[in-house]
């Protein structure tokens, strides 16, 4: 049944939001919180059919608004071009844009393959550059936008064998601050939220191949390497991102913009 309920659940109504890699992880539970604070929501990401199907029909069932799904693949321009340009034509514009989609990659770098270089960058980087410029003349037409890139607290700190994506989170970290600047007097705000480890599909991936390339077991990887640097011991859990998400859409945070927000444990104090 759906959440129709008020209060919280109508802070975002009748605005129109793009989530991409929204079928599962972070982008799943931002395009179901999204929903229920009472949004229209563009569902993005690929993966089997059926589990596309039943990620859809979860931000349907989270809010009143109005949710459909896009395909595009973010490596390829012209697919999220398509994308923008449909959520568009079907909710009239875009308000809130949040670039999630990335996939990840663990190797020494000598024994990096160029192709899965290529991908991260284009994944994880390339696509919030296409999918901003295509939205923001929409933004700026109708006076309000907020754009909110996530990141990773590897966009501040690095760790061995992710050239690639640690390169990519860098470089949206960059982004973020220079799109922020060009917008600030258009009353769009442009942030990045940076997660430490969260307990996502792509996190347990990266455990198996973090322990192949260091020569230890999974169990080593998560207590001497992934947690070793949250001082909280704890995965970040998928709805403190999504609730910091919400906030930044609302009229509280309107004057913060440029920022790259930490949501790590504590990794990046010290």
């Amino acid at each position: 049944m759906r959440n129709t309920g008020t209060g919280n659940n109508d802070l975002l109504a009748g605005k129109n939001s793009v989530v991409t890699g929204s079928t599962s992880g972070i982008g799943l539970g931002i395009a179901r919180r999204l929903a229920a604070a009472g949004a229209n929501v563009m569902v993005n990401g690929l993966g089997e059919q059926g589990q596309v199907d039943a990620a859809v029909r979860s931000v349907d069932d989270a809010g009143p608004g109005q949710v459909v799904f896009s395909p595009a693949n973010m490596i390829q321009p012209a697919e999220i071009s398509a994308m923008v340009e449909e959520a568009v034509g079907t909710f009239g514009t875009i308000d809130i844009l949040v670039n999630n989609a990335g996939i990840q990659f663990v190797s020494p770098i000598q024994d990096f393959p160029p192709g899965k270089w290529d991908d991260i960058i284009a994944t994880n980087l390339s696509s919030s550059f296409h999918t901003i410029s295509a939205a923001t003349p929409h933004m700026q037409a109708a006076g309000w936008g907020r754009i909110i890139n996530i990141s990773s607290l590897h966009a501040l700190v690095a760790s061995p064998y992710k050239a690639a994506y640690v390169a990519a989170k860098h470089g949206v970290a960059g982004l973020t601050k220079v799109v922020a600047l060009e917008l600030a007097q258009q009353n769009i705000t442009v942030n990045s939220i940076a997660p430490g480890y969260v307990e996502t599909p792509l996190v347990t991936g990266q455990i198996t191949d973090t322990a192949r390339a260091r020569g230890i077991t999974e169990d080593e990887v998560v207590r001497d390497v992934m947690l070793a640097a949250q001082p909280t011991k704890k995965f970040i859990q998928i709805d403190e991102i999504a609730e910091l998400v919400i906030f930044l859409c609302s009229d509280a945070a309107a004057s913060i913009t440029g920022a790259i927000l930490p949501v790590d444990g504590g990794w990046s104090a010290q």
